[in-house]
């Protein structure tokens, strides 16, 4: 749908500009576009090489771990059917990190895990809950696979660097003037993410 709409609109402006006498104007605005969105890909990839690389060094060096440590405390009420061990609080946690820090695209990869994880508990549930009905219940997300993508994508961030990176490249005076309304924004929905979780599990 999206595309349609695009395309849409493109079309409508070539026709403008064609109509107005202004055709000249949007071959420039293209080709400045086009550059534009060339200098953002290579500055953005720059910062996710760099972020990527810190965050390795902090899972080699331990910080990772210990942050996953405190991390599954604050959230384990939420996950009450993940086994105390289980491969899908790291991550779940990394995800969560990756998240506070601004790296959406970071944090895809493990997510992605998580819900794979988090799939696996689900059809061990329902084999044991269900027994001859398990393939199709199991089909069905669980609670907390649908806690978990809540959490995801309220996103908590102390560090929107995405934010930070596009205001820069764009010439803001004080790209890191965003960092408080983010807090601020992301908390509130965090919190708001938290509390529905909270009320719809004590519900099923």
């Amino acid at each position: 749908m999206l595309n349609y709409i695009w395309g849409f609109m493109i079309l409508i402006g070539i026709l403008y500009g064609s109509i107005s006498g202004n055709i000249a104007a949007v071959g420039n605005a293209i080709l400045d576009s086009a550059k534009e969105a060339v200098t953002l890909c290579i500055t953005m990839i720059g910062i996710m090489a760099l972020w990527t690389g810190i965050m390795e060094i902090a899972r080699d060096s331990g910080m990772i771990e210990a942050a996953t440590k405190r991390i599954i405390p604050l959230i384990r009420g939420l996950f009450p059917e993940i086994p105390p061990k289980h491969k899908a609080w790291e991550y779940i946690s990394l995800n969560i990190i990756a998240n506070i820090l601004g790296l959406g695209w970071a944090a895809t990869p493990a997510g992605l895990k998580a819900m794979e994880q988090l799939q696996e508990i689900n059809v061990e549930q329902c084999k044991i809950k269900y027994k001859n009905a398990w393939e199709e219940k199991s089909r069905i997300a669980s609670n907390a696979m649908c806690t978990f993508l809540v959490l995801n994508i309220s996103s908590l961030q102390l560090i929107p660097v995405n934010i930070i990176a596009y205001r820069s490249q764009y010439g803001s005076v004080n790209p890191a003037a965003v960092v408080a309304p983010a807090i601020l924004a992301t908390g509130i929905s965090t919190l708001a993410a938290v509390l529905y979780c909270i009320i719809k599990n004590r519900r099923v």
